[in-house]
């Protein structure tokens, strides 16, 4: 796997400017739209992909631990989920998911409510892989450490053979 050259170049914003405006959500989705669309450029250029992060977006109900109260939450609203699904449509396959389709496992838990204490996540963190490298056996593992403290988040992680 190399690097593309060419990374799309996108507007700097410092994050905290961005929670709590209006224009955060459209921000985000544009910037999905815009890097995934450099990432589709990758690959029709032979590139196999491995893109991870903090996408702040709970892709399904089994990804966090109070779905409908968060319905109209940031981060679980539907038209969050749906970009998620056409990433997955767009033959990128979410590596946990993949390897551990039914567990219940989150990466992060707000500081308030000892909610980490009590496992009240949300799955937001994601390695995503082109389905090229899950075809080729080439991911063997995908996890989360949830047992590793220090943020609001925890370490997830993947296997990768060359």
């Amino acid at each position: 796997m190399s690097s593309c050259s060419g990374a799309p170049q996108f507007e700097q914003k410092r994050a905290s400017s961005l929670f709590g405006c209006p224009q955060r959500l459209q921000y985000k989705l544009d910037f999905y739209e815009a890097f995934f669309d450099y990432a589709d450029d990758c690959r029709r250029r032979g590139k196999s992909l491995v893109i991870c992060g903090d996408y702040n977006t709970a892709h399904n109900e089994i990804d966090l631990a109070n779905p409908k109260a968060n319905e109209n939450t940031s981060g679980f609203l539907r038209v969050e989920r749906d970009w998620l699904d056409r990433i997955v449509s767009r033959d990128y396959v979410d590596t946990f998911r993949h390897f551990h389709p039914g567990a219940v496992k989150y990466s992060w838990w707000t500081y308030r409510f000892k909610a980490r204490a009590r496992n009240i996540g949300w799955r937001i963190d994601y390695f995503f892989v082109t389905k090229d490298l899950i075809e080729a056996g080439r991911v063997k593992e995908a996890f989360i450490d949830n047992d590793v403290h220090g943020s609001d988040h925890c370490p997830i992680g993947l296997v990768v053979e060359r």
